[in-house]
């Protein structure tokens, strides 16, 4: 044992050191990502503009070349842009100006406060506060005179404050508008640099990489762009029929900061608020403007997002939360903006990358199971209420052949080869199959539609009688309870025998039972030699007996087992339920007077 668990501590300790170089390597990209954030962050928003102004760009290149086509789509947007802004700045000017005439308004909605407060709870808790605060604080000291000390200005040629504030985020725009330029000139170049740079040897995987994020960042612009216009849209109606002074100012900013994820629509709900409040007497106006942006924020919800961002991010709620915290702890608000872009990009590039495979996962809002996988964790976990669901949502779509050949049957598959493989004791195989046959008889009872009480046929009568022998566990017992549910409306009918029955048994019960074929079960990937012994042994005291051999979900590459069992003497060999069924039914119809004998048949996949 000595030289395993040596083995086995190498082993462990190179997974741990691979782990801590992945933690040590994520810890590097964070503090390089926070480091170069002055740089990084205008490339960032550069690639953003990049992605939203490609398909135009690519649009108009079918008339016109593509650096015309470059220069027209910036300078249109750009126009478009500061055309907005001169026009925001008008109005948030003007409504500077109007703002004094608001006082009588708002003088008058703070009496009505003070009389809906005055005499009541709220006046006494704070009268209580007040009285506190005196006490605690003591006798008001008068304050020492404090010296006055001018600064002298930090910009080293002189210029005044203001400007210095106001030429870096200038810098940055004019950086931020060449960036884009010439990525859109030089796109194909790029990617192509990008693909001779990463996709040495994987040239396809890249590809799909780089065209993947590509389209899916790019509708995610144009479907938010979209719905974000449609949001502001019915803010600004909403609240020009309400009376709220510059409605198109405050739809375009309800628009623009729904472009931050969770909480822009918030914010841009606060200031029409509390103008209306300002500006209109009475309270009913701000109510009416709350009401509003509620109703319009679930309708953009839950209708217009549906419809069209249905599969466009690819990324989970829980995921793309943990993304907006993270970037915005990192970049601050353009990192809250460059939050979700920059998400699918990670969740995209986790799929084609070994690497980050675990965190695609995790984000993905792609199944991280298949069904027949999350059927077997249900069950594994010993929740049968849960697996039960999973089947019933697929029965009303699938017929039962389809729940139990692509859900039910390969969970048994999986636990069959972890105990071979030594993940899963015997006793939890054995769980894992009487969970299953309980689900089975919740499948027999209940029908998958209404109409099938109303066309209930009587039971045929049995023409033929089938002994079901388990090979090689309770799992082989639970496969044969599956074909035991199919046949339930056919005039076979099938005994199951116990799993711990020996061969000799199997051939007494024959005889016994006066049973007219049997059906061995072997559930794979076991061995089939006990299997082939099983056949050889009735064969050699049952000459004539029909031996039916289930190895239902074999690997389609198994010809070779096949063939050794056929040449066991097998009456028929079948590699999925559909097919032994329909093979029992075969026989069954052969089984009247004068039929002539069974033949061997061995099923295809």
């Amino acid at each position: 044992m000595a030289p395993h668990l040596h083995n086995l501590a190498i082993v462990l300790r190179a997974v741990t050191t691979r782990y801590w170089i992945a933690f040590a390597g994520c810890l590097l990209i964070v503090f390089v990502l926070d480091w170069a954030e002055a740089v990084l962050v205008p490339v960032a928003v550069a690639l953003l503009f990049t992605f939203l102004l490609n398909p135009p760009v690519m649009l108009l290149q079918r008339w016109i070349r593509r650096g015309p086509a470059v220069i027209l789509v910036v300078m249109l947007t750009c126009g478009g842009l500061a055309t907005l802004g001169w026009v925001l700045t008008r109005q948030i000017s003007s409504l500077a100006l109007e703002l004094p005439r608001y006082r009588q308004t708002i003088r008058q909605k703070v009496a009505d406060v003070r009389q809906a407060v005055r005499g009541g709870a709220v006046e006494q808790v704070q009268s209580t506060i007040d009285d506190i605060k005196r006490e605690i604080g003591g006798p008001v000291k008068a304050r020492a005179p404090q010296a006055v000390v001018v600064q002298e200005p930090d910009n080293a040629f002189g210029m005044p404050a203001w400007f210095s504030a106001l030429l870096d985020p200038l810098a940055n725009v004019g950086l931020v508008t060449v960036l884009v330029i010439f990525m859109l000139l030089e796109h194909g170049d790029m990617r192509d640099r990008l693909v001779g740079v990463i996709g040495s040897g994987r040239m396809a995987t890249t590809t799909k990489a780089l065209d993947e994020a590509a389209t899916r960042v790019s509708r995610y612009l144009l479907m938010q762009s979209l719905v974000n216009a449609g949001y502001g849209m019915m803010i600004g109606f909403g609240l020009f029929f309400i009376g709220t002074p510059y409605p198109i100012l405050w739809a375009a900013l309800g628009a623009a900061l729904r472009f931050i994820p969770y909480l822009g629509p918030w914010i841009a709900a606060g200031a029409p608020t509390v103008i209306t409040l300002a500006a209109l007497p009475g309270w009913t106006p701000t109510l009416w403007v709350a009401g509003m942006f509620v109703v319009v924020e679930i309708f953009t919800n839950l209708v217009l997002e549906t419809v069209l961002y249905a599969g466009v991010a690819g990324v989970t709620q829980t995921a793309l939360l943990v993304a907006v915290a993270f970037w915005t702890w990192l970049w601050g608000p353009l990192g809250l903006l460059l939050a979700t872009p920059l998400t699918v990009c990670v969740v995209v590039l986790g799929k084609h990358v070994n690497g980050l495979r675990g965190m695609s996962m995790m984000m993905s809002d792609e199944p991280p199971l298949s069904e027949d996988a999350r059927y077997y964790q249900r069950l594994l976990a010993g929740e049968p209420g849960d697996a039960w669901e999973l089947i019933d949502a697929h029965r009303p779509k699938r017929s039962p052949s389809e729940v139990f050949g692509e859900i039910m049957l390969p969970a048994l598959i999986c636990a069959r080869r972890d105990v071979l493989e030594g993940r899963l004791s015997p006793d939890d195989e054995a769980k894992v199959s009487e969970l299953t046959k309980e689900l089975l008889t919740l499948v027999e009872r209940e029908p998958t539609s209404k109409e099938d009480h109303e066309h209930d046929d009587p039971p045929m009568p049995t023409r033929l009688r089938v002994l079901g022998c388990p090979i090689s566990g309770p799992a082989d017992a639970a496969a044969l309870q599956m074909l035991k549910t199919l046949l339930a409306e056919t005039s076979i009918e099938l005994d199951i025998g116990s799993p711990q029955q020996l061969v000799a048994e199997i051939a007494a019960s024959v005889d016994d039972g006066h049973y007219d074929a049997v059906c061995l079960v072997d559930v794979p990937p076991t061995s089939t030699s006990r299997l082939r012994y099983a056949i050889k042994q009735l064969r050699r005291t049952r000459p004539d007996l029909p031996i039916f051999v289930g190895r239902w979900g074999a690997a389609p590459d198994g010809d070779a087992e096949i063939r050794a069992l056929s040449e066991s003497g097998t009456t028929h060999i079948g590699r999925a339920l559909t097919e032994t069924r329909d093979g029992l039914q075969e026989l069954s119809a052969r089984s009247g007077p004068g039929a002539a004998p069974p033949t061997n048949k061995v099923s295809a996949a």
